[in-house]
């Protein structure tokens, strides 16, 4: 009797853990079995605009009294940017110095580096900061300021200089090349490096710094159209957003554009931003808000610096995020960084001026027109974006996992073509080109791409 009931007892306890083992690995393989992608191009269906939001750059403070930029003018240009951005406006160019008791102002080195931006096409962005020892309260780069009014002076007299109307730089640059220069209150405010200014009225208030920067943007005379906005924190964080607004409200300030940075390794993050400031500012009292620029100022792989972001996974990185950033109403979002410093760092460029992946990702976009084209089929790891303009059509697609396994052989369809001879260009990440010439007569292009992991590829399509 005892041996029948072990017999038994064993069977059902077999048959538990098979049963637990099945289901789990069901649920397991269910849950993590990716999407093969199928992309297929409508190239009759636009469906909005594509906005070139990718095509600003930002340039950190690697190293204080160097023309960052003189050196690769040539690269940047090639990436047609639109705006690029700095910092350490104040103390790295000894901008702002106290003779005799009152405040001077000397704009050469600015201007030389300002002058840089536009040789590259792009106009500047300017993080105003940081604290000038002439009027920092203890002599540091992040203190609040001695007297609020010379704060204000400061940033009357930039404006003045970068957005005015008789303002001439570079011997070319003045009148509209002078408009809509944008003016950004600070750098990270809510981070210890940069001073952790607080949200509240008392010893260090960053709405004090807003405050007082917007009197002085007021002041400024005779200027082209500018903006102005803030609070350029570390990323988007609520309190920091309702507090800021809530301010501007009940003391009636100008604030022309919402700026923020992301970092994150996951490019769908950046879906989230934009939900989150529009849930945040849905209250009626807030919609003059909801109306506004949104900037992010800075955007990347990793707040630190990190070798992944100079490799293919870099790249395609790069191209996976700005793919769902197009998605998103983000007036810019502004790449960190343009180039290395004296070690390696984010840039997409070397302190020498060679090209890393992140730069031919970036390059790549380049080949989207405005009208976009619907693309459906995409799957778990490949996405992808299409245009069109007259007698030509783009595509971009991107193979994005951090683990590097993904390997897909993935079929592109293109529908509703004009009949006729085209030019078929297959360019990819590492700058290798495929060129063929085919005769396409029942409007229907298909194509097998092979995507190995971290892959960008192109695909242009010209009618003759």
């Amino acid at each position: 009797m005892r041996k029948v009931s072990l017999v038994f007892f064993i069977r059902i306890l077999v048959v538990v853990i098979l049963t637990v083992v099945l289901f789990t690995g069901f649920r397991y393989f269910s849950k993590a079995a990716p999407v093969k992608a199928d992309i297929v191009i409508d190239t009759r269906r636009i469906t909005g605009i594509i906005p070139a939001n990718w095509k600003a750059l930002a340039q950190g403070g690697e190293e204080s009294g160097v023309r960052m930029m003189s050196n690769v003018i040539p690269q940047i240009a090639g990436l047609f940017p639109r705006y690029i951005r700095i910092d350490h406006v104040y103390d790295f160019y000894d901008v702002v110095k106290r003779e005799d008791g009152r405040l001077v102002f000397d704009w050469r080195r600015l201007d030389e580096t300002v002058c840089d931006i536009y040789h590259t096409g792009a106009k500047p962005f300017l993080s105003l900061g940081y604290m000038p020892e002439s009027l920092s309260g203890d002599k540091s780069l992040v203190s609040k300021p001695l007297n609020w009014d010379e704060w204000s002076l400061a940033v009357q007299k930039t404006i003045e200089r970068y957005s005015g109307r008789q303002t001439r730089i570079c011997d070319q640059v003045f009148g509209a090349l002078l408009e809509d220069v944008y003016y950004e209150v600070w750098n990270e405010p809510d981070l210890e490096t940069f001073g952790k200014w607080s949200l509240y009225p008392g010893q260090k208030s960053y709405l004090d710094l807003y405050r007082y920067s917007v009197i002085g943007a007021q002041n400024a005379k005779d200027v082209n159209h500018f903006l102005i906005g803030g609070p350029a924190t570390t990323a988007a964080y609520k309190n920091w957003f309702r507090l800021f607004a809530d301010f501007i409200i009940d003391n009636n300030l100008r604030i022309d554009f919402l700026s923020w940075h992301h970092y994150s390794k996951k490019p769908d993050d950046f879906y989230q931003d934009i939900e989150n400031i529009d849930e945040w500012l849905s209250e009626d009292k807030y919609v003059r808000f909801r109306h506004l620029q949104k900037i992010i100022s800075e955007w990347g792989y990793d707040s630190q610096p990190n070798p992944i972001a100079d490799t293919n996974l870099g790249g395609a990185y790069t191209v996976a995020s700005i793919r769902n950033l197009i998605e998103q109403q983000v007036e810019m979002g502004f790449s960190f960084e343009v180039k290395d410093g004296l070690s390696p760092s984010w840039g997409i460029l070397t302190r020498e001026g060679n090209k890393k992946p992140r730069y031919f990702a970036l390059q790549m976009l380049n080949i989207l027109d405005r009208a976009r084209l619907d693309v459906s089929g995409e799957g778990t790891y490949i996405k992808a974006i299409s245009s069109t303009s007259p007698g030509r059509i783009a595509l971009i697609m991107v193979n994005y996992d951090p683990d590097g396994k993904n390997y897909e052989l993935v079929p592109v369809t293109f529908k509703n073509i004009v009949p006729g001879t085209y030019t078929i260009t297959e360019t990819s990440l590492d700058g290798k080109k495929v060129e063929t010439k085919l005769m396409i007569e029942d409007s229907v292009l298909k194509k097998s791409i092979l995507m190995i992991p971290n892959s960008v590829v192109t695909v242009e399509l010209v009618k003759e």
